[in-house]
């Protein structure tokens, strides 16, 4: 029998096995950011014990970070001695970090891939859920505990049962106006939010081997909101081409030969799968999420479903919608264009080219925040922060900003966001904030607008 591409690298990577037990799993990339190192760091100091690779750790400043005067002191005092804290144990653990202000700092999920840290074929961790992101390249890519960050620091393995196989094949030509994000939306409302327990993803097709990696870290991003473990997708010559180049990808001969391994790790014709889904491409619109979970979502043309479900109902309650309600029309007040789902450069190139030459409606508040530092730059140098500015957007320095209320950019109480973030719990953007998950697309035209619009009626 074949192999799947999750067997595959999970297999290589495999040190020891425990008899009717789990596995020892060998960790090739260990990311981490200020929210959930410091803890681990503690555990390892009160117990005397080194970290074992440092060279195969690299930390960024994302969450508590301000999106403004980044140059400035910190204020929140939580966020300020957070930050403190990852500088001084990264220091004193030898281990590089791209602090606020750094060339390369940015949301750890931007970054990462961005400089060619994230590599086909390769196991990632980081305490954050949206690890999954990386596993567009052909990655075994997972967010990990403060336990299990502090056994990956102290050994840089992690044990683990080897999660179950899930396939999603989406085939067919994609309407206009459906991006990548309008793609995973409805796969989780189809599919459902539990849909992936168990289970690491991979995602095949046409419509993902057409899209760029970009579009391919949105969809692995967002596995997790349907729980899976992770997603990911067969490297080929679109993942090649994007890590050729960058500062930390090998190079010449060493990188052909990369090349060559990569190659070898798309899934077997003959694979099998524990769970196999597929859906026609051509039956995707743009998607508009309702409720308070990613899998209560909607095409836009169509109305909120009517169910008896009391938890249904406490959500609806929530977000102060009614059943067989439409949302084209719906007043929003706040636009938030950002997150490790959609702060890349290709969203705020599909945002300005929306933009340009329009203005944003006087009643919204529009932040725009890119991923990295390295976006930013390329925001300005391609004349896309021109667009925006002329147009009365507010671009902002990067950093996790208003995907959660962990910093200064929260939603106030009771107000509607369209948000290209990845979560649309309750308070998840801020106390009494509701979040609308959308793509960069619908999120630019809502702006605009000032209200929800239907975007395929403004495509030419």
């Amino acid at each position: 029998m074949g192999k799947t591409l999750f067997d595959k690298v999970w297999d290589a990577h495999v040190v020891d096995t425990v008899e009717n037990g789990p596995q020892i799993l060998y960790i090739d990339q260990h990311l981490i950011h200020e929210v959930t190192s410091p803890q681990a760091f503690n555990e390892l100091k009160e117990r005397k014990i080194p970290v074992a690779r440092p060279d195969k750790i690299v930390a960024t400043a994302d969450h508590n970070t301000p999106t403004v005067d980044q140059h400035l002191p910190v204020k929140d005092a939580l966020s300020r001695k957070q930050l403190e804290q990852l500088t001084l144990n990264c220091r004193e653990n030898d281990i590089t970090l791209y602090g606020l202000g750094h060339e390369y700092n940015g949301i750890v999920h931007v970054m990462a891939p961005e400089l060619g840290i994230t590599q086909p074929g390769m196991t990632i961790v980081c305490g954050d859920s949206h690890t999954s992101t990386h596993g567009a390249f052909g990655t075994i890519a997972f967010g990990i505990g403060t336990s299990q960050v502090a056994q990956v620091f102290a050994s840089q393995c992690l044990l683990l049962q080897k999660p179950k196989k899930l396939r999603v094949n989406v085939n067919g030509k994609l309407k206009k106006g459906v991006l990548p994000k309008d793609v995973i939306l409805y796969i989780i409302a189809q599919l459902g939010t539990n849909s992936g327990t168990g289970y690491f993803c991979e995602y095949a097709g046409n419509v993902f081997e057409e899209m760029s990696m970009e579009g391919r870290m949105t969809v692995c991003n967002m596995s997790i909101e349907m729980g899976a473990r992770g997603g990911m997708i067969a490297p080929d010559e679109t993942t090649f081409e994007y890590v050729k180049g960058r500062k930390f990808a090998p190079e010449e001969e060493e990188f052909e030969k990369k090349v060559a391994y990569w190659k070898t790790l798309k899934t077997d014709e003959d694979a099998v799968f524990d769970q196999e889904y597929s859906f026609d491409a051509e039956d995707i619109e743009p998607m508009l999420t309702y409720g308070t979970n990613p899998g209560m979502g909607i095409k836009i043309s169509e109305t909120i479903p009517e169910e008896s479900d009391a938890s249904f109902k406490k959500s609806l309650s929530y977000m102060n919608f009614q059943e067989g309600e439409s949302l084209i029309d719906k007043p929003i007040n706040y636009v938030f264009i950002g997150s490790c789902t959609n702060s890349r450069i290709e969203d705020f190139r599909v945002a300005a080219s929306y933009i340009k030459g329009k203005q944003k409606a006087e009643n919204v508040n529009a932040w725009l925040v890119p991923g990295s530092q390295q976006v930013a730059k390329q925001i300005e140098e391609e004349g896309l922060q021109t667009i925006f500015e002329e147009a009365g957007f507010e671009l902002r320095q990067p950093g996790c900003s208003a995907c959660l209320a962990m910093n200064d950019d929260k939603i106030p109480e009771g107000e509607y966001c369209v948000s290209t973030s990845n979560r649309n719990f309750e308070g998840r953007q801020g106390q009494g904030a509701r979040t609308i998950l959308a793509s960069p697309l619908m999120a630019a035209a809502t702006a605009v607008e000032g209200k929800i619009t239907d975007i395929t009626n403004h495509l030419n």
